[in-house]
C-alpha cells in the first residue's frame, strides 16, 4: 500500500474502535433495538443482526407469531445500519468520531415491508445490501430469515443520510 493510500484509510486500530462503536451503537444506544432484542452477529462482508422469539414479540396470540410491527421495524433498523456502514466505508479516512456525527442527521423517508410468510421461528436473521448511498439519500434492500432459513419478509427502504 502506498503512503497515499494508507493517509486516505483509517488505522487498523481506529478501524476496530468504529467497529466496537458500530456494535454499541446498534445493540445498546438505539434503546429500541434493545427492546427487540437486536445482536450483531457480523459486520463484514455482510452486515447481519439477530433476535431471538420472545413471549414479548408475539403478534398472533393463538399461533405464537411475530409480529409484523417487529419485522417492519427490525428491517427498518437493518437497512438504516447497513447505510450506516457504507458511509463509514465510503469517509475511511475519518476517525471515530467523525464518522458517528454522520449518523446524527439519518432517519427513514419510505418503508416498504412485504411479508412473505407466518413469523414463525425459534431466532431470526436480517440481512441488508444498500442498493445506493448517494450525498442525501440512500436505499436499501432487506430480508428476514428464521431458524430454518426460511424467507419470512423482504422490504425495500429510502433514509436521509445527511
Amino acid at each position: 500500500m502506498t503512503q497515499a493510500a494508507t493517509l486516505d484509510r483509517r488505522s487498523d486500530a481506529e478501524q476496530a474502535r468504529l467497529d466496537a462503536e458500530l456494535i454499541a451503537l446498534v445493540e445498546h444506544k438505539i434503546t429500541f433495538n434493545q427492546v427487540l432484542g437486536l445482536k450483531v452477529q457480523q459486520l463484514r462482508p455482510q452486515f447481519l443482526v439477530g433476535f431471538e422469539m420472545r413471549p414479548e414479540l408475539v403478534g398472533h396470540y393463538h399461533y405464537g407469531r411475530l409480529h409484523g410491527g417487529v419485522i417492519s421495524a427490525t428491517l427498518d433498523a437493518m437497512g438504516g445500519c447497513a447505510l450506516m456502514l457504507a458511509i463509514a466505508d465510503k469517509h475511511a479516512a475519518d476517525d471515530v468520531e467523525q464518522v458517528m456525527h454522520r449518523f446524527v442527521k439519518m432517519g427513514t423517508i419510505d418503508l416498504r415491508v412485504d411479508f412473505l410468510r407466518q413469523g414463525m421461528g425459534r431466532h431470526f436473521v436480517a440481512s441488508a445490501e444498500v442498493m445506493r448511498l448517494g450525498g442525501r439519500v440512500g436505499s436499501t434492500q432487506m430480508r428476514l430469515v428464521n431458524d430454518e432459513g426460511t424467507l419470512i419478509a423482504t422490504a425495500a427502504a429510502a433514509y436521509i443520510v445527511s
